[in-house]
């Protein structure tokens, strides 16, 4: 599984697998991870060509620290099948990959299937309908799970809720895959911003999944991820503030006391958690870099 302590997932840059020079120019992009994309950003013609240009590229390219995903298609399709037999021969030759990420997982069973053809291979779930979000505990739960993203366009399309800056016809569905999410210990990152040159729009929309709880941002052009690696970074702030509560802390049991007390806040065991755990993200970006 992906551990966000060592390897952080503020940005995930969709890249198409039929673009030559976009899979060439994300070696050097600032993402945190990469999903090669054989579904939506792929037309029907182009899809079997894609699936081998992408396959030559991830054998040659070197992606570095970042997380490698690719987005097949689903096994209902025309080309899903074809996806994971290509990629399991591939991967079977040496090719290695961080994750397959499945499409719109309504039920575990859909996991269980992309499963047999690749087994021991991590699997990601989009979380992009109606009954996967009724569904997402059971989901979550999957043994072959790793992480969760949210595919908040298709989602809106089926519930036919309206595009809203506070996108509140989604909360519940991303509230639902937050906790389901949370409870089994997966990696969950937040659906796209499409109008990728409102910078303002974009900013608002991390800091909300960001406050939410999101690990990260999945993003759809490379100039999104400025903001949203700095939205879910750990501020200058929030380190201090750690840093202050862990010796504050230390300070009060040295002296017997079972809490502490700064900035005229409690510090208890649970704030010692959350501010190890800002210390250990801002220490994995900086590894990374």
């Amino acid at each position: 599984m992906t551990d966000i302590a060592t390897r952080p997932c503020r940005t995930a840059l969709y890249i198409p697998g039929a673009n030559a020079r976009a899979l060439e120019k994300a070696q050097d992009l600032p993402t945190d991870a990469i999903i090669f994309d054989l579904e939506d950003a792929v037309t029907p013609e182009e899809k079997p060509a894609a699936r081998d240009l992408l396959i030559g590229a991830l054998g040659r390219h070197d992606y570095g620290r970042r997380l490698r995903l690719v987005r097949i298609n689903g096994l209902d399709s025309d080309w899903g099948a074809g996806d994971l037999a290509a990629l399991a021969a591939a991967m079977g030759q040496g090719l290695t990959l961080d994750a397959i990420l499945v499409p719109k997982v309504s039920t575990p069973a859909t996991l269980s299937a992309v499963a047999a053809q690749v087994p021991g291979t991590p699997l990601w779930a989009m979380m992009e309908t109606a009954a996967g979000m009724l569904a997402a505990p059971a989901i979550a739960a999957h043994p072959a799970l790793a992480g969760m993203v949210m595919g908040t366009n298709d989602l809106a399309r089926e519930l036919g809720a309206r595009d809203r800056t506070d996108r509140l016809p989604m909360l519940p569905g991303l509230g639902l895959c937050l906790l389901a999410a949370r409870a089994h210990g997966r990696l969950i990152l937040d659906g796209v911003f499409n109008a990728f040159r409102d910078e303002a729009g974009l900013r608002a929309e991390c800091e909300q999944g960001r406050d939410m709880g999101f690990d990260g941002k999945t993003v759809i052009h490379p100039a999104q991820l400025a903001i949203a690696n700095a939205a879910f970074s750990p501020s200058e702030a929030e380190i201090d503030l750690a840093r202050r509560q862990i010796a504050a802390h230390e300070a009060a049991r040295a002296a017997g006391q079972g809490v502490a007390v700064l900035d005229g806040k409690i510090v208890e065991n649970l704030h010692i958690v959350t501010a190890r755990q800002v210390l250990a993200k801002a220490g994995a970006i900086a590894a990374s870099r």
